[in-house]
């Protein structure tokens, strides 16, 4: 065993110590900064919600927005990601839900590459939103004859509000790719184990995914640094 001089031990510790704090400093600073958008936004989305009852409508838990994103193949585009992301529609009831999806074209008929994007309002689809920032995503690749079907069953569990740890869900996305395609669920909190891992069984159990099929989790500060969304991940399971 090797030992380390107390002196250096003591330093190495403090820089852990200082390391952790900051860690969890930003980390409750972007849950502070999601609170205040929550408290702002909920006096809002409560009226709307007693509107549709009203009207006999069936209110969601959340709000949700479809976005989709379109890029050029060959080609590197000078428009930053974020510009690159537009939104297609909003909903906040079950009658909207329908009404939206059944509008928008079947994974099978897009063009790739090109991303589509679940996520709860005021959430953008980007690794440095602040809700986004802490956290990562689980991955799972398709071959492109099921993958419409599992997006469907994806899609139906968001908005229903059918998974564990629905708190920390931000959104999902699935990627058209040529040779496969990509369904992604991100969360907030990735140095959240326990909510990591069941969020990973709440999707192979809503999704009754085979046992033939890998999930892979990457943090997003990892993509931030490789420049890749499903390279290099971190987590199998």
């Amino acid at each position: 065993m090797e030992l380390v001089p107390e002196k250096e031990s003591d330093q190495q510790n403090n820089n852990n110590n200082n390391s952790e704090k900051n860690n969890n400093t930003s980390y409750a600073q972007a849950l502070v900064d999601s609170h205040d958008y929550n408290n702002k936004e909920s006096d809002e989305f409560r009226e709307r919600q007693a509107r549709d009852l009203k009207a006999g409508l069936h209110p969601l838990k959340h709000k949700f927005v479809f976005w989709y994103t379109r890029r050029t193949l060959g080609m590197r585009s000078q428009t930053p990601y974020e510009d690159n992301i537009k939104k297609i529609v909003d909903f906040t009831t079950v009658e909207g839900f329908w009404v939206c999806y059944c509008h928008l074209a079947r994974p099978a008929t897009l063009p790739s590459p090109t991303d589509l994007h679940l996520f709860k309002d005021g959430i953008r689809p980007l690794w440095e939103d602040s809700a986004n920032c802490h956290g990562g995503k689980w991955i799972i690749r398709f071959k492109k004859a099921v993958s419409g079907r599992f997006w469907e069953d994806l899609v139906l569990a968001l908005v229903g509000d059918q998974l564990d740890y629905g708190e920390n869900i931000c959104g999902a996305v699935l990627s058209i790719r040529f040779n496969e395609d990509i369904l992604s669920v991100w969360n907030r909190n990735a140095s959240d184990h326990q909510a990591v891992m069941a969020l990973r069984d709440a999707i192979k159990r809503n999704l009754k995914l085979p046992h033939s099929y890998l999930m892979e989790y990457k943090p997003h500060d990892a993509s931030l640094r490789d420049n890749s969304s499903y390279r290099n991940t971190w987590l199998r399971g």
